[in-house]
């Protein structure tokens, strides 16, 4: 039920005034002074006050910003006996909903009273999808507990709270623009736009456009100013993925961005100023592509202060399996498939691929295996054919999954795990490294 606070110093006004009030199906509680009401407050949830300009203990239009600045949800609506000019503009500047004149004005007050329930509606609504949208893009949303993920993540969260430039390195698909959105997230920039952009996905004329705008007549069809992506940003946060794509040319454009705060659009003469946080991402090693003459060195010096390596999926071997079920849960209701389970030869498949499009391919072949399944529970059957190396046609596929094949799968995972390193191996596997050596023979890993 919405809840109204009537503050007056006058009983019989607040009592005439909860009875209208409460005929509309409102709660109203009621407080004479300025104290007992900043109390209920604190007591009980209140979508909009009433509040008597003149109370004893402080002024009606000051008490209002109180509320505001500590209840920026609630709604509040001034009482004034004279209507007095000077209070109602002041009381409209410190967030006040609007004023009314006492016994002039009572056929606004339930109008009004409907009017600011809206608004304190449409604003529970706004910060419900805000902490939706929070939770979806936050650090506690990247799935895993392998060492190399959880390293990467507590990198990123430190960095977050910083206005430091970020590079984040890693193959396609393993999760960059998700990092660069949770650091956005826990920035301070967070109230501000998030805004990416693919540099590999433009020509060099399209990617300057997109970044910069451009003035009206810089080119045919240029019939009014536009602004590009790093003006729409401004205060925010500008994600430039694959920047490794970008040609050198356009390299000096976001130098001077960086270095200045200020671009030029293209056709213009006067300078745009902007206020942004740059997150960077690559697959490429600019080092390389910098002696080759592909990528400026005091750029990568600009984009790279703060570096955060976003390992591939075949590092973390360990976080597949909680990668599956999230994604299995994720394609579920989608279609309509209900209790969904991973058989054992199943996940061990999946644990033992390389995984050259990382994560991104991991979700599309859950999507894929959900699609071919049938019944509840996932088999190495809805898998691509060409997925696993050694996985034998459907007549010997079953005798593959025995006992030692399921030891060579799990010896492969980790080995896999510990990038090749037979000594580590053997301590996770809980044996002796003669052992480990006789089944690599055995079965014929390489």
């Amino acid at each position: 039920m919405n809840t109204i606070l009537i503050i007056d110093d006058e009983e019989k006004l607040r009592t005439l005034l909860s009875r209208i009030i409460s005929l509309e199906g409102f709660e109203v509680i009621q407080a004479g002074n300025a104290k007992l009401a900043l109390k209920k407050l604190e007591q009980q949830e209140v979508d909009v006050v009433l509040c008597d300009v003149k109370l004893p203990d402080t002024n009606g239009v000051e008490l209002s910003a109180q509320i505001r600045e500590k209840y920026p949800h609630i709604e509040v609506i001034l009482l004034t006996a004279f209507g007095n000019i000077p209070d109602s503009v002041q009381a409209i500047k410190n967030g006040a909903f609007d004023y009314i004149t006492k016994g002039d004005d009572n056929d606004r007050i339930i109008p009004l009273l409907y009017k600011a329930m809206e608004k304190v509606a449409l604003s529970k609504r706004l910060e419900q999808l805000e902490k939706r949208l929070g939770n979806k893009y936050s650090f506690n949303s990247i799935l895993g507990q392998s060492k190399v993920i959880r390293q990467a993540i507590e990198a990123a969260e430190r960095v977050s709270a910083t206005e430091a430039t970020v590079l984040l390195n890693g193959e396609t698909g393993t999760g960059k623009e998700v990092f660069a959105q949770a650091i956005h997230n826990n920035s301070n920039r967070n109230k501000q736009p998030f805004i990416a952009v693919n540099c590999a996905a433009f020509s060099k004329e399209l990617l300057e456009n997109e970044l910069f705008g451009h003035k009206a007549g810089a080119f045919t069809g240029a019939i009014k100013d536009t602004k590009g992506i790093l003006e729409e940003a401004n205060g925010g946060t500008v994600f430039l993925d694959e920047i490794g794509e970008m040609l050198i040319d356009l390299q000096a454009k976001l130098l001077r961005v960086l270095e200045t705060g200020q671009f030029l659009k293209v056709g213009d003469s006067k300078a745009t100023t902007v206020n942004l946080r740059i997150i960077a991402a690559t697959n490429r090693n600019l080092q390389d592509e910098i002696k080759q003459g592909h990528f400026r060195e005091d750029l990568y010096y600009r984009i790279s202060v703060f570096q955060i390596y976003l390992p591939p999926l075949r590092e973390r071997v360990a976080d597949i399996e909680e990668l599956a079920v999230y994604f299995v849960s994720r394609f579920a209701d989608k279609l309509n498939k209900k209790q969904v389970q991973l058989s054992k030869e199943y996940l061990l498949a999946l644990e033992a691929h390389p995984w050259k499009g990382n994560i991104r391919e991991l979700k599309n072949v859950i999507e894929r295996s959900m699609i071919l399944m049938n019944g509840q529970l996932l088999t190495i059957d809805t898998l691509p054919s060409d997925f696993q190396p050694h996985m034998p046609d459907n007549d010997t596929r079953a005798s593959n999954f025995d006992l030692a094949s399921a030891e060579k799968l799990h010896i492969q995972k980790v080995l896999q795990h510990t990038k090749g390193n037979k000594t580590e191996a053997a301590k996770l596997l809980n044996i002796a490294l003669t052992t480990l050596y006789r089944k690599i023979d055995e079965y014929q890993i390489s």
